[in-house]
């Protein structure tokens, strides 16, 4: 990925960002959403990648759902901060294919992490556009106690 993020994610230009760890190989976007930092979370039968072994190994929105239903997210209508919740933002391109997944801080902020790249915190339509599309489906799940 270049390293020049405003290039890559146009809407970055306009909006407030912040770079929040060098890049790794060691897990990806999707992964990160998942709060899993040891592994690459991705629909590859026979691969390395993980992936939750009752989810379809397919690279579908449906797919992507279920992946995050297995961690207790649900579906939800909004990107609003939701007390008591964290968010998701799954990602499609123009074929409705999942590119990013992203999570909601505290803040009301959104985390990603940029393929092996950077995590950034950001808004949540910075990364919208070519590279990953536009948003699809938010899900929430309750905070852990």
């Amino acid at each position: 990925m270049s390293e020049d993020l405003e290039g890559v994610f146009p809407h970055l230009v306009h909006s407030t960002y912040a770079i929040t760890s060098p890049s790794t190989p060691e897990y990806n976007c999707i992964a990160w959403a998942a709060g899993d930092t040891e592994r690459w979370w991705w629909p590859l039968a026979g691969s390395f990648a993980y992936w939750p072994s009752n989810v379809p190994v397919q690279e579908t929105l449906d797919a992507f759902i279920k992946a995050f239903g297995s961690i207790g997210f649900t579906p939800c209508g909004n990107a609003d901060i939701d007390q008591g919740y964290e968010k998701v933002a799954l990602y499609v391109d123009e074929n409705g294919k999942p590119t990013h997944a992203a999570r909601q801080l505290t803040n009301g902020r959104w985390t990603s992490k940029l393929g092996q790249s950077r995590d950034i915190e950001h808004e949540l339509n910075g990364l919208i556009g070519t590279m990953y599309g536009v948003v699809a489906q938010v899900l929430k799940r309750p905070f852990d106690e």
